[in-house]
């Protein structure tokens, strides 16, 4: 029994070694190919417009807010008790509703962001299949996934060329002859 587990284990390790021998792995930046598009500097262009209109709203509800608590803090010791808690409250729910505005806002900006980029995501798979398939890779993952890949295995710049000459269809490039 024990040759046997000895034997099955190394027939695995002997297919693991092979196959990933055999297997050809590239890298690429999904973050700044995007970016390299005109499409995606559009989409960034929007969003930024999209997060300074609403960043600058926060910021003077904040101000506001900042300024209530200034003026309460130095108007504490002459407001009766009562007075200073009503105060004190409503600034408490002005601050809550900042919040509560703030987290709306982050879930508007996730939205817009997936809406923008999700179709252009998509089309830049597609060139990253036909460079893959042309190049010969067997898998291509983000570059932001790994710790460490040699230069020469980046595809990056290979796929935005093929994404700005139209080449995205969903169609894999075909199969690289091994």
């Amino acid at each position: 029994m024990t040759a046997f587990r000895a034997l099955a284990f190394l027939a695995v390790v002997t297919f693991v070694n092979t196959t990933f021998a055999e297997t050809k792995v590239a890298t690429v930046d999904l973050q700044r190919a995007l970016l390299q598009t005109e499409e995606g500097m559009r989409a960034a262009a929007t969003l930024q417009n999209f997060t300074k209109k609403r960043q600058g709203e926060l910021d003077g509800l904040q101000e506001s807010l900042q300024n209530e608590q200034d003026d309460l803090r130095k108007q504490a010791a002459i407001l009766s008790r009562g007075a200073f808690q009503r105060r004190t409250e409503h600034w408490q729910r002005r601050m809550l509703d900042v919040q509560t505005r703030f987290i709306q806002y982050n879930k508007e900006l996730t939205g817009k962001q997936q809406e923008l980029t999700g179709p252009i995501m998509q089309k830049m798979f597609g060139a990253v299949r036909r460079v893959a398939g042309r190049k010969g890779f067997d898998l291509v993952v983000d570059k932001s996934a790994v710790p460490f890949a040699r230069s020469d295995l980046d595809l990056t710049d290979m796929v935005v060329q093929t994404f700005n000459a139209g080449d995205t269809s969903e169609e894999a490039a075909p199969e690289a002859k091994p």
